[in-house]
């Protein structure tokens, strides 16, 4: 593993660090290889509960490394900024994203791949690609995804910077916290997350990802086939037995290949 990432286990959630704070953790080719190994490492580990994704520094991500010679290079760093701004959406895992300082650019699309974006006080958000003559293609989707094509059209069009109170109510952070308190908070809700059954989580994401841009007709089909699929699984029967006699339930899910 690259020394530019921290992978570290706690429990049943999988941690993971970006490790590059002398350059605000900027993306190069190797650091976003790195990204794509250890995240799918965690997304196939059935051990894995919930995915962590957080920073060492005063910097979340500055986005993509202007100094490295193959930024120039679009050929070969497509495949890697393509899996790395949309391996969210192939998910199984449910993924938290803990933001302080600066995450911009290819930052932002990083951080809004989570599922749950936490923000410090001092989280600063942009698309500020336009400053260096570029469109930011790659991550537009993500962004797009959550606070709406018009307002990530106006992001990137002024690459203005947002911060931490604007980003929450336009929809890209889910709850902003004092920067002492982000590291705590964040592994509180990751393990929170963890907690729960792999295997309804697993197919709830599965369910969002089948069903978006379908017909509202076709949505509420296969809701009703995913739910009875849902309750034929073990870990409903864990569930449902588990409420009737007022203890927490062990997920079988959490100790067998899903």
């Amino acid at each position: 593993m690259s020394e530019r990432l921290i992978v570290r286990r706690g429990g049943r959630v999988a941690r993971i660090t970006l490790n590059r704070p002398e350059a605000r953790n900027a993306l190069d080719s190797e650091l976003c290889a790195a990204l794509l190994l250890a995240l799918g490492d965690a997304n196939t580990d059935t051990s894995v509960g919930s995915i962590l994704l957080d920073a060492v520094g005063s910097a979340f991500c500055a986005g993509m490394d202007l100094k490295e010679p193959a930024v120039l290079d679009s050929i070969s760093l497509a495949p890697l900024h393509v899996g790395l701004f949309s391996f969210g959406r192939g998910l199984n895992k449910p993924m938290v994203s803990a933001v302080q300082g600066p995450a911009l650019g290819g930052g932002t699309g990083l951080a809004l791949n989570a599922h749950i974006v936490l923000a410090a006080g001092s989280a600063r958000f942009g698309l500020t690609e336009t400053r260096i003559g570029l469109w930011p293609f790659a991550i537009f989707p993500v962004v797009a995804a959550a606070v709406g094509r018009r307002k990530a059209a106006e992001m990137a069009i002024t690459g203005r910077i947002i911060d931490a109170a604007e980003a929450a109510a336009l929809g890209m952070a889910d709850e902003v916290v004092p920067d002492a308190n982000l590291a705590a908070r964040a592994m509180e809700l990751a393990a929170q997350l963890a907690r729960g059954s792999s295997e309804a989580v697993a197919a709830g994401l599965g369910f969002l990802r089948d069903t978006e841009g379908l017909p509202l007709e076709q949505i509420h089909r296969l809701a009703a086939e995913r739910r009875l699929e849902a309750q034929r699984t073990a870990d409903f029967r864990e569930g449902v037995e588990a409420f009737r006699q007022k203890r927490e339930p062990v997920w079988p899910s959490h100790h067998h290949i899903i």
